[in-house]
């Protein structure tokens, strides 16, 4: 853990918070939205990430794991449901229209199990 130091400023200790110089590539879906439930609905955890200056690779982290997480539940359920390349050559719209569910409910999983947790 980053130990932060403080200036004072008057009467009152302020952060001596630095940006980091480190290129940092775009967060993806799940790690925008992990940032946004924190900075809503976990303020103390928020802060501190971003005192500390781990924020950014916190959510990054989520991002990578709930992409992971959500190819390994579409193929599993997909397997489950008997959704096949076979489905997909005879009645391609039906394919199409089971695997929107399937990605649906597996995203739902993610959102319950990781993002917002």
């Amino acid at each position: 853990m980053n130990d932060i130091s403080y200036i004072k400023n008057g009467d009152y200790y302020i952060p001596d918070l630095k940006l980091t110089d480190a290129e940092q590539t775009p967060l993806g879906k799940y790690g925008r939205m992990r940032k946004a439930f924190l900075k809503e609905h976990r303020k103390p955890i928020y802060t501190a990430l971003c005192m500390q200056g781990t924020l950014f690779d916190h959510c990054a982290e989520i991002d990578a794991r709930a992409h992971e997480q959500l190819a390994r539940l579409i193929s599993d359920l997909a397997r489950s449901a008997g959704v096949t390349e076979s489905l997909k050559a005879t009645y391609p719209l039906r394919w199409v229209q089971r695997m929107n569910a399937i990605k649906a409910q597996a995203e739902e999983i993610i959102l319950h199990d990781i993002v917002f947790k």
